[in-house]
C-alpha cells in the first residue's frame, strides 16, 4: 500500500501528455478502458483522468484500482458513469485488455531490482499492437512526481516494453533542469551517478540551460525550448516544440537505460 497522498491536479501533466499522444489509440479502440492504478487515499486523480482523457476520446473508461479495500470503500461514493473502483493490484482486475495504466507514485516505494518484473507484468495486460489497423497496442505510464505536480518524470511503455522518458515541470519552479533528478522513477533514479547515461543526459541538459541563459529575458518558456532544441544534436528527443512549450521534453528510452 502507498502512502496515499492525494492532492487534486497532482497529475496533470502526466494526464495531459497521455491525452495528447495516446488520444488517437483511445478513440481508435472499440472499448478503451484506462486504468488508475494505486490512486491513493482519495479518488481524486481517477476523477481527473476521466475527464481529461473524454476531453479527447469521449466513449473512455477508468477504474480506479487500490489494494486497500478501505480506499476502494472510500472512492465508490464517487463513481458514476464512465468510472469505477476496485480491489487490486498489478494483476489489474478488469475484464480484457486496457487500452491505458497509469501507475503513478505507485513503483518509488519497491527496490529497483523488482521494477523490470512488474513493467513485464503490467506490460502483458496491455491491449496488444495490431498492424492491421495501425495501431501500436496500449499504453503504461509509470513515473513520480511531487505533491504538487510542479515536476514530474515518467516512463512510457508499450506490449513490446519501454519506449521513452518524459520530464515535465512548472517551468516558474525551475532552476535548472537535474532539479528533476530528484523525480525520476525507480527504474532511474539510483542511475543518476557518473558512468550512466541518464546522469549524462541531465549533465548536458545543465550545460544546454546555461548556455540558453540570453533567452532568459524572453521567459522561461523560451530559454526551456532553446535548450531542448540545443539538446536534439546529442540526444534522441522524440517530441517537438508543441510539447516543448509545455515544459516537457521526452526523450527515447534506449538513450536512457540503465547500463547492465
Amino acid at each position: 500500500m502507498t502512502r496515499g497522498t492525494t492532492n487534486p491536479n497532482r497529475l496533470r501533466r502526466m494526464d495531459r501528455w497521455i491525452a495528447a499522444v495516446h488520444g488517437a489509440e483511445l478513440r481508435r479502440t472499440t472499448d478503451p478502458v484506462a486504468v488508475d492504478l494505486g490512486y491513493g487515499a482519495a479518488p481524486w486523480t481517477a476523477v481527473e483522468l476521466l475527464h481529461r482523457l473524454r476531453t479527447t476520446a469521449p466513449r473512455t473508461r477508468v477504474v480506479g484500482v487500490e489494494i486497500e479495500p478501505a480506499r476502494v470503500a472510500a472512492a465508490r461514493p464517487y463513481a458514476r458513469e464512465g468510472l469505477v473502483f476496485r480491489h487490486g493490484g498489478f494483476e489489474v482486475p478488469v475484464p480484457g485488455r486496457p487500452c491505458l495504466i497509469r501507475a503513478a507514485n505507485v513503483l518509488r516505494q519497491y527496490e529497483e531490482g523488482e521494477v523490470a518484473d512488474v513493467w513485464v507484468r503490467l506490460c502483458a495486460r496491455l491491449s496488444p499492437a495490431d498492424p492491421a489497423t495501425g495501431s501500436r497496442g496500449g499504453l503504461l505510464v509509470e513515473g513520480t512526481c511531487d505533491e504538487i505536480g510542479r515536476r514530474h518524470v515518467w516512463v512510457a511503455l508499450g506490449p513490446e516494453g519501454p519506449r521513452t522518458v518524459t520530464f515535465a515541470t512548472r517551468l516558474g519552479s525551475l532552476d535548472r533542469p537535474s532539479d528533476l533528478a530528484e523525480r525520476l522513477p525507480k527504474a532511474l533514479i539510483h542511475r543518476n551517478v557518473p558512468g550512466e547515461p541518464v546522469y549524462a543526459f541531465l549533465r548536458d541538459f545543465d550545460r544546454a540551460w546555461a548556455a540558453a541563459a540570453p533567452y532568459a529575458s524572453y521567459g522561461a518558456r523560451q530559454r526551456w525550448i532553446r535548450t531542448v532544441r540545443r539538446l536534439t544534436a546529442d540526444w534522441p528527443v522524440t517530441d517537438g516544440p508543441a510539447r516543448w512549450r509545455q515544459g516537457e521534453v521526452t526523450v527515447a528510452w534506449g538513450a536512457l537505460a540503465p547500463r547492465a
